[in-house]
């Protein structure tokens, strides 16, 4: 059996990467993918095994600690040391790759070292990840993707300015999963039957889908992903009409990712379509959401005004996160 090997910090994997790992695992019998990592870097090493495996599912990919210096000598007896045996074949696109196979007693193959095929880096990436995302895979495009929530009271706009953003930018929006669940679940209710109660449980699925939803959209979307309400919104329902917030709920909240905040302000006329909860409710949910955001470190952008006004604020706000995107920093591919 031919035994491959592979090793990079692969930060981020890109499609140039891919295509060294398909290569390589074309031509061996067991392909290793060695991926080291160190805390200071921006993106987990975990995170990064996550991906690999999921573009990979094929390959073994081991996660090690990066503490050695960028020394091939070094790294050669460690990796002897780590596999416990020499690999067969080594594969790269560096220019260390050859002399790292010699010192490992494996015969090396060099894969697009000047980027002829596939014409990217990971340094170019880290500098401008919003450029490059066409050559990243779903999974990895999903966290640099910018995420902007529309969040508010009832009847303020959220969802036709989640979608005329959407349109603005040429990007995916995410539909607020609340409503369409409750609207199954009056489907059956009839007008002189007592109204449905909200169950605690039901938020938590609220939420969780919510998420789910707004995960799989990044995957899709261009440079930005605008949501209609998340996860932590769901949470402040929750707490409307439970007198309390779920930790259950909560913990979703605070594993979304969420770059922006827009909060459209009830200074609108309120529209009754036969599913909301009422003109009265909007002023508190108004206060709740702007109390929890302001302790929050999401930068809010307060939208007020016709609803064309809004819009403009919104552009303004969103155009602003995309121009001001740190880069990340740079590291060696």
């Amino acid at each position: 059996m031919t035994v491959g090997f592979v090793v990079g910090k692969f930060y981020p994997p890109h499609r140039g990467h891919k295509h060294l790992i398909n290569e390589a695992r074309r031509q061996v019998d067991r392909l290793i993918v060695m991926v080291p990592h160190h805390p200071g870097q921006t993106i987990p090493g975990e995170v990064r095994k996550a991906w690999l495996q999921e573009i990979h599912p094929d390959c073994e990919i081991d996660l090690v600690a990066d503490e050695l210096a960028d020394d091939t000598a070094e790294w050669a007896e460690f990796t002897a040391r780590y596999l416990g045996f020499a690999p067969d074949v080594v594969f790269s696109s560096e220019d260390y790759g050859p002399e790292f196979a010699q010192l490992l007693g494996a015969r090396h193959v060099m894969i697009d070292r000047e980027r002829l095929t596939v014409p990217i880096s990971a340094t170019q990436i880290r500098a401008s990840p919003l450029s490059y995302l066409d050559y990243l895979e779903p999974c990895v495009r999903a966290w640099y993707v910018k995420r902007v929530v529309v969040i508010g009271a009832e009847s303020t706009g959220k969802t036709t300015l989640a979608r005329m953003l959407a349109e603005r930018f040429e990007t995916e929006w995410v539909r607020e999963f609340a409503r369409e669940h409750w609207e199954r679940k009056i489907g059956t209710w009839s007008p002189g039957d007592p109204a449905p109660a909200w169950s605690p449980d039901e938020f938590l699925e609220i939420a969780t889908e919510q998420q789910r939803r707004e995960d799989a959209a990044a995957r899709r979307a261009n440079r930005v992903l605008f949501a209609d309400t998340n996860a932590f919104a769901t949470g402040t329902w929750h707490e409307r009409y439970h007198s309390s917030r779920d930790p259950r709920v909560d913990a979703v909240g605070a594993r979304d990712k969420v770059d922006l905040y827009l909060l459209t302000a009830p200074d609108v006329p309120f529209v009754q379509d036969g599913l909301r909860d009422g003109e009265h409710i909007r002023d508190w949910m108004d206060r709740r959401f702007a109390e929890q955001l302001a302790n929050g470190k999401t930068p809010v952008v307060r939208l007020s005004g016709p609803h064309e006004r809004r819009f403009e604020q919104a552009v303004a706000a969103v155009e602003r996160l995309l121009d001001n995107v740190t880069p990340h920093d740079h590291t060696r591919r």
